[in-house]
């Protein structure tokens, strides 16, 4: 038996098994209810001004951070008719943003665009001696939004799951 997309049911839910472990999901969105919950109707996706919501191969929800940045318009949690998304977590996204050694600034190149890019001043820059300071990143106010993810012009710069930090 397959759905309307061509894939069997055994590898739909394989994909969505797999999908469930390492996606971002949309802003007060549970893993458990993305995978049980959502029926892959893509009205999350159609509903986000900032177009960074895609359906994965598995039709769930994920956050293409290389986009743009969450500006938490809960435009997604407004039209999504399953029970998959709850304001009423305290953070908004389970992650937390690192920043890696292919940062410029690993190289002494000065860039702190990361930096100007975060709304929520997360991310600071030391005075270094010897060289442009090394971002820093005060992961209590950090949102979790995206912005200096799709602003790093190294691709230095990704998510790592609350739990992990």
């Amino acid at each position: 038996m397959s759905n309307d997309s061509g894939i069997s049911r055994r590898r739909l839910f394989a994909l969505r098994a797999d999908a469930v472990s390492r996606a971002i999901r949309p802003p007060w969105a549970y893993e458990l209810a993305v995978a049980h919950a959502c029926t892959g109707c893509g009205a999350c996706a159609s509903a986000c001004p900032q177009a960074i919501i895609r359906l994965d191969e598995a039709r769930l929800p994920t956050i293409d951070f290389r986009a743009g940045e969450c500006t938490f318009c809960a435009g997604c949690v407004g039209v999504c008719p399953e029970p998959v998304f709850d304001r009423s977590v305290i953070r908004a996204f389970q992650h937390r943003v690192v920043i890696g050694d292919a940062c410029f600034t690993a190289s002494g190149i000065v860039c702190q665009i990361c930096g100007d890019r975060c709304p929520e001043a997360a991310i600071r820059y030391p005075l270094r001696r010897g060289g442009p300071g090394v971002p820093s990143l005060a992961s209590d106010r950090c949102s979790g939004c995206g912005a200096c993810i799709a602003a790093c012009p190294a691709g230095a710069i990704s998510t790592q799951p609350l739990a992990a930090a």
